[in-house]
Parts: structure tokens; C-alpha cells; sequence
């Protein structure tokens, strides 16, 4: 049996035990159903192989083939990681357009006893679901934007709102990246596994309330945020956190120790910024990590790099701008609790 999906969070909804996406790894690696497990009935040359024999040879000799491989690989997955899997077990399967590929695995799991059903449309009505979210139908609620110059700890109080009452989408967690020159947190996802995080995220929120979103540019690293939401994002009010620089330089140190811990990954990005700043103001900078003085490099950083930046997109702003003043980001509970009380406000 195919089930429909009707929306992004029919899926989740369904009391199914497991979700196996059986497409080939590449398929997998650049986006799958969130939740998903892979398991796949060809690998990537595999897949490549029928692919081949299917347009140079036959369909029927490509089948053939197919099928062996499928059923091959299917013994592996029941050997291995289904190998514990109870009687009752209800698994939900699928490939790219719910063909051969989750029909033969369905089948065989099937013919085992378990109550296995297909993803009507496969992987691609899954994604028309995620596209027609993002970028046909605008933002389901009101947005405000968290706001502040670099340092003010922003994701960290963005993250304390939901316990205050407050929904929020974290788009520097979502998108695996803190949104600045020195944001990598290791592999971003793809421009379509972003898409889908962000589009369930949207999909699970009450349209009644309005969603804190920290403010971006329209990239977070190397993903695009959907002109719908940056549009949004650019009209929406602001709440902004004001902190000296002094404190956001302290902040910035505690937030950023993995680049303290690394010298030379702090040192090249550094030294990429020779392009946007004078050689002698880069090498004092580089100086300074070099010597250990990172809250010295961080004052220096905002002084000439980030805050100059902000005052001229700041400068652009037509939209209502509340700031919320804080003396130090020690406690940031406290910065949240105040935040909060500035959303309230302006909705």
C-alpha cells in the first residue's frame, strides 16, 4: 500500500517505526527525508550500472540485473541492521519516485511479515512538498528579528526563548554553521537538507504566534535562505541586544574556544581578511592570536571588521528597532528574560 503525503509533517504523524530511504548514498547524502535511515538496495556504482544497461542495452536486461542486486543487498540489511527487528515491526519505504526500487524492498519485507508501505511519489513528493512550503506560500506567521552586533550572544538567548513561551527557528543550527567569518562547525548540508529542516521547522509552528528569528544575511555560510523568509526577515521589527564591546569580547572568547583551541584554522581566517583590510592591521591581528590576547583580537575585530558593517546595513533599516540594554552577557538567562519582555512588545 502507497501512503500520500499531504503536507511536510504527515509523515511524522503516521506511527510508523522506522523510515528507510533505499536510494543509492549520493541520493542520501544530498538530502533525505528528515529521520530517515538509509539503507540502500544499490550503491552508487550500482545504480550507475542498470542505469546504463537500462539505455544501451535493455530495460528487461537492466531489471534483471537490478533485481539481483536488490535482492543481494536486501539480504545484507536483514542480516545486519534488521536482523532484531520484532514481528510487529511497521516500516515506511522510499526511493526517488516510489518505483522499483521501495516497491522490491517492500516486498520482500513484506514477505517476511511486516507491514511495510511506500511512499506514494517517493523522495520527489516529498521535496515538491518542502519547495511549495518555501518558496510558493509565504511565512505562516509574524516574524521579529533577534538582533545585535557580533558578540551578543544572540543564538545562545535565541535558544533560551522557547522556555519563555516563545517560538523560534534557529536557522546557525539548522544550516550547521554560527553565520560569520569564523561560523564553520564542520559539514553544512546541502542547499536541499537545509530546505528541509527549515520547512518542517515552519510547518511546526503555531500561525497564531509570532517566531523569533536571529538576524541573518540572505546566506548562512554556504546555504540560501528562500527569498520568502529573507523578505520577511528584512521587514519584520527588531529586538536587539546592546552590550559593550568590552563584554562581547569577553562572550566572544568563551563562545568561540574551538578557534582558540586551533591556532592555525584561527590564523588562516585571519589571514583571508587581507583582502577587506590593511596588511599591517591583518598582521597585528595575527599577532595577537599568536600571543594568546584573543580578547584584544575579538575588541579588534568588532572595532574594525563587524561593527563598521553592522552601523551601515543598520543605517538601512526601515522597520521598528527596539533595544534591549544589557551590561555584561554573564547571565544570559537574565538577557532572555529581558528579550523576551521586548518581543512581547512589538507584536
Amino acid at each position: 500500500m502507497a501512503v500520500k503525503l499531504g503536507g511536510l509533517l504527515d509523515i511524522f504523524g503516521l506511527g510508523f517505526d522506522e523510515i528507510i530511504d533505499v536510494r543509492a548514498p549520493a541520493e542520501w547524502a544530498e538530502d533525505h527525508i528528515p529521520g530517515a535511515i538509509s539503507l540502500p538496495v544499490l550503491d552508487d556504482g550500482e545504480r550507475a550500472r542498470v542505469g546504463t544497461i537500462y539505455k544501451q542495452v535493455a530495460p528487461f536486461a537492466a531489471r534483471k540485473i537490478g533485481a539481483a542486486l536488490v535482492a543481494k543487498n536486501a539480504a545484507r540489511h536483514l542480516e545486519g541492521p534488521l536482523a532484531d527487528k520484532p514481528g510487529g515491526w511497521r516500516p515506511l519505504v522510499y526511493c526517488w519516485r516510489g518505483g522499483q526500487r521501495s516497491g522490491s524492498f517492500a516486498s520482500i519485507l513484506a514477505q517476511i511479515g511486516w507491514r511495510v508501505e511506500v511512499v506514494e511519489g517517493g523522495y520527489k513528493s516529498w521535496r515538491h512538498l518542502v519547495v511549495d512550503a518555501l518558496y510558493d506560500h509565504p511565512v505562516p506567521c509574524p516574524v521579529v528579528v533577534l538582533d545585535g552586533n557580533t558578540g551578543s550572544a544572540k543564538t545562545e538567548v535565541l535558544n533560551r526563548l522557547p522556555a519563555r513561551g516563545i517560538q523560534v527557528i534557529d536557522l546557525e543550527g539548522l544550516a550547521n554553521h554560527r553565520g560569520s567569518l569564523f561560523g564553520n562547525m564542520g559539514d553544512q548540508p546541502s542547499q536541499k537538507a537545509f530546505e528541509g529542516r527549515l520547512a518542517v521547522a515552519l510547518a511546526r509552528l503555531d500561525p497564531a504566534r509570532p517566531v523569533v528569528i536571529e538576524a541573518e544575511s540572505s546566506k548562512v555560510g554556504e546555504v540560501r535562505l528562500p527569498p520568502r523568509l529573507w523578505r520577511a526577515m528584512v521587514a519584520a521589527p527588531r529586538v536587539a541586544i546592546a552590550a559593550t564591546r568590552g563584554a562581547r569580547a569577553q562572550y566572544l572568547v568563551r563562545a568561540y574556544a574551538d578557534m582558540v583551541a586551533d591556532p592555525a584554522r584561527l590564523d588562516g581566517v585571519l589571514a583571508s581578511l587581507r583582502h577587506a583590510h590593511a596588511g599591517e592591521l591583518v598582521a597585528e591581528w595575527r599577532a595577537m592570536a599568536q600571543a594568546g590576547r584573543f580578547a584584544d583580537l575579538a575588541d579588534g575585530l568588532m572595532a574594525h571588521h563587524y561593527d563598521p558593517r553592522y552601523g551601515k546595513h543598520r543605517a538601512r533599516m526601515e522597520v521598528p528597532f527596539t533595544e534591549v540594554a544589557v551590561d555584561a552577557l554573564d547571565d544570559l538567562d537574565a538577557v532572555a528574560d529581558a528579550v523576551a519582555g521586548a518581543v512581547g512588545s512589538v507584536i
